[in-house]
């Protein structure tokens, strides 16, 4: 198969990301957390940040992040409290409970992508890796300007 034309890159991405993003779901469901949840906790211990700025890091709208706040405020997973530096702004505080859950769900997640990565051979694992860490940080890093654009996905950094 060519690099172009027999190739259908989108839908390869789309069959394995979804298939890894269900596998994900249905086990951190067995601890009572989602992709989406681990992802912000996991960005906010012990990084200062505001709901705004993880929002934007894992490229979930402010809408949806609100929604997840408040799942992880009622679960007792993560505090919102004033920012230092700007009154308006509200920074996420993970919680002892928080860190507790986020530990087992990073557990989950190393044993899933290990057995993911672990169906392929060494070199080819090493390959896929650095081609999507290249692709992702190079020249897929900005995505084009467009008049109706996908809707964005939560997984930005759940799955790295």
């Amino acid at each position: 198969m060519g690099t172009t034309g027999c190739t259908d890159l989108m839908m390869l991405l789309h069959r394995t990301g979804h298939a890894l993003e269900t596998e994900l779901t249905a086990r951190f469901a067995e601890i009572g957390l989602t992709p989406r949840a681990r992802c912000v906790l996991s960005s906010a211990l012990d990084a200062g940040l505001t709901q705004t700025e993880i929002a934007d890091m894992i490229s979930i709208d402010k809408t949806t992040m609100v929604v997840t706040m408040d799942a992880l405020e009622s679960a007792g997973y993560a505090e919102r409290r004033p920012s230092a530096t700007d009154r308006r702004a509200r920074v996420v505080v993970v919680t002892e409970l928080g860190r507790q859950i986020v530990a087992k769900a990073d557990g989950l997640y190393e044993e899933v992508v290990g057995s993911v990565l672990g169906s392929l051979p060494d070199d080819e694992r090493l390959g896929l890796v650095n081609g999507l860490t290249r692709l992702v940080e190079g020249r897929l890093g900005t995505p084009m300007q467009c008049e109706k654009p996908p809707r964005k996905r939560a997984l930005r950094h759940a799955i790295g």
